[in-house]
């Protein structure tokens, strides 16, 4: 089976034809750069970048899977969660194909399709497992049995880890996404003599919150015997990112951990924009060896928004005969409410 998916619930346009939802046969990403400006994604500008090349990325997509429209078994695309201009760009014009095309329209959960990057990219991952999505805009813990039902387990409480990841390096002055400059950075520190807290929020707590990590930064870098903040200098701005990201890592792992010891489960999935960092994945490596677990991380391009995972997510919808969308499925900018484990 050929599905086509299309991805555009923030900042990058995206289209992905997966074969039999295990080939990727080709996986096109158009990152939008106007935000860089602002620090951050603006809506507005992001649906009006998504109109101008959702066309040319589907097209482009087709051109290097080598295949026409007519060849094409179904269409997915994210419906929920997202921004919703965004989001409505990709799913109307998806819905649309499909329908031009009389082939099932799939509405794709974009939290779901980050797990299933994990399964995409390892073949050797089967569920029962536990996964970790976490990234700008979600940073949740869920059970996936072995029918592929997601239960969550906890979730931030306040920012995503990627957004703290963003509003450190804004504060920072090292511009936007965070993520990367972040990471940079620490790679340049030496010390590990800047240590801020660790919201583990109890012992048996699953759930996640990074305001007062962020907040720990912010005290640090205004208090004038470190410069203040117009005058840290680059190696203190260095080891704050060492430290900051040192600290949002370990309680990732941590949760992480206690996620499968109390599924009782072996098999872990770590998933999006903020999986592609270096540091957290060493310590996750750090943690499979310790602790004798299986931890699959897809490669950075499957960790980012892309469309392959919607793809891939929407092959093992229809494999599993789960309900075709019709036309009076929506986009939305919130996800459903899972039911807890």
């Amino acid at each position: 089976m050929m599905i086509l998916g299309i991805e555009t619930s923030c900042d990058e346009t995206a289209a992905a034809v997966v074969q039999d939802g295990k080939k990727i046969l080709s996986d096109v990403i158009y990152s939008q750069t106007v935000h860089r400006q602002y620090g951050g994604v603006v809506p507005e500008l992001a649906s009006r970048d998504h109109l101008k090349k959702i066309v040319p990325v589907v097209r482009e997509a087709l051109t290097q899977a080598g295949i026409s429209p007519g060849q094409i078994d179904a269409v997915a695309a994210t419906s929920r969660p997202g921004l919703a201009g965004a989001l409505l760009v990709g799913f109307c014009f998806a819905r649309g194909l499909a329908q031009s095309l009389d082939v099932p329209f799939v509405s794709v959960n974009h939290v779901e399709a980050h797990a299933q990057a994990a399964f995409l990219s390892d073949p050797e991952l089967k569920a029962p497992a536990v996964a970790l999505v976490v990234s700008g805009g979600h940073t949740s813990l869920f059970y996936i049995d072995a029918g592929f039902r997601f239960f969550l387990m906890g979730q931030t409480l306040d920012d995503a880890a990627g957004e703290a990841f963003d509003k450190v390096a804004k504060l920072l002055g090292l511009g936007y996404p965070g993520g990367p400059a972040i990471e940079q950075r620490a790679k340049l520190s030496s010390s590990d003599r800047i240590i801020f807290p660790k919201a583990m929020l109890g012992p048996q707590s699953l759930d996640f919150s990074f305001s007062g990590l962020k907040t720990a930064v912010l005290n640090y870098v205004l208090d004038p015997k470190h410069g203040g903040r117009e005058n840290l200098s680059p190696e203190n701005i260095n080891d704050v990112c060492r430290g900051f990201q040192t600290a949002a890592c370990a309680v990732l792992v941590e949760k992480l951990k206690r996620a499968c010891d109390l599924a009782g489960c072996q098999n872990a999935a770590v998933a999006g924009g903020v999986a592609a960092n270096g540091f957290l994945r060493q310590d996750l490596m750090d943690l499979e060896t310790k602790e004798g677990l299986k931890i699959s991380i897809p490669g950075i391009r499957l960790c980012t928004d892309n469309a392959a995972m919607v793809a891939a997510c929407a092959s093992r919808m229809l494999d599993q005969g789960q309900k075709i969308s019709d036309n009076t499925v929506q986009a939305r900018v919130t996800w459903p409410k899972y039911q807890n484990t």
